[in-house]
């Protein structure tokens, strides 16, 4: 997916942990996956973890504390489990991506958020283009905008491609060069980004952060209220809530007495 190069700037949003918190809590469905997801004690993000170190632990033959420090030494090492799967264990990584990211029971954890939709409505589209950034795969992303009912507020999404070895993902250069390019920002000074902690990793949100913030984009790091911060601001700006945006950027924003439809231009929604 790229977008045609325009004079608009992007406001990227990470997907995971950013526009739903990380602290969110399994409910009990009637549908629910056969994973049972009531009785890990575990809240979205431990749940992933979980799953990844299962995976380790399965397909490489190893035991519960080994798949879990070799979980960490490739985080540390690639950014990513699987780029160090797929380099060191010939693991095809949309397998993986199947029977981990693909396999989380995210039906019975993230419901609609009219709040994040009518922050999302309230970004003047004439002014700013909106555009996804994940390390995750295609269908995750899609599936967690989806779940939060907004689908149709973003142009685009640029996500790590599983199908391409080796992986790139953020903070790799690489990573920041394949957004700019596939939503057509001008220059990385038009670029804005609000990321926060996905599963990669304590470090990985102030690392993403930090990098976007070094290459020129405008940056907002999203901790939440349970987080310490770090002693070290990761970028320009540091919030608690996304809905601080609004003061942080009113320049994209809409004038609150005004009223109007999002710009017609290809949505998420399509695909």
């Amino acid at each position: 997916m790229e977008a045609t190069r325009s004079n608009r700037p992007v406001f990227f949003f990470d997907i995971d942990n950013c526009l739903y918190p990380k602290s969110l809590w399994p409910q009990v469905v009637s549908n629910a996956p056969a994973v049972d997801i009531m009785n890990t004690g575990n809240n979205i993000n431990d749940l992933m973890v979980d799953l990844i170190n299962d995976y380790f632990a399965k397909n490489l033959q190893l035991s519960a504390e080994d798949a879990k420090m070799l979980h960490k030494t490739y985080l540390k090492d690639y950014g990513l489990a699987i780029t160090g799967l797929a380099l060191h264990h010939k693991i095809a990584p949309l397998e993986f991506n199947r029977e981990v990211d693909d396999a989380l029971p995210l039906d019975g954890i993230i419901k609609p958020n009219p709040q994040l939709r009518q922050l999302l409505a309230d970004i003047d589209r004439s002014k700013v283009k909106l555009w996804l950034f994940t390390n995750a795969y295609i269908t995750h992303g899609l599936r967690v905008i989806r779940l939060l009912g907004i689908e149709d507020m973003f142009e685009g999404i640029t996500y790590c491609d599983y199908g391409k070895i080796p992986i790139r993902c953020k903070p790799h250069t690489e990573m920041f060069e394949k957004a700019e390019i596939e939503a057509g920002a001008a220059s990385a000074k038009d670029c804005f980004f609000v990321g926060t902690l996905t599963n990669s990793g304590p470090d990985d949100s102030y690392l993403n952060c930090h990098h976007a913030q070094q290459r020129g984009w405008t940056t907002a790091h999203l901790i939440e209220q349970t987080e310490m911060e770090p002693e070290t601001k990761a970028a320009k700006h540091q919030i608690r809530d996304l809905e601080e945006l609004r003061g942080i950027f009113p320049q994209f924003f809409k004038n609150l007495n005004a009223s109007g439809a999002i710009p017609g231009s290809a949505r998420l929604s399509q695909l």
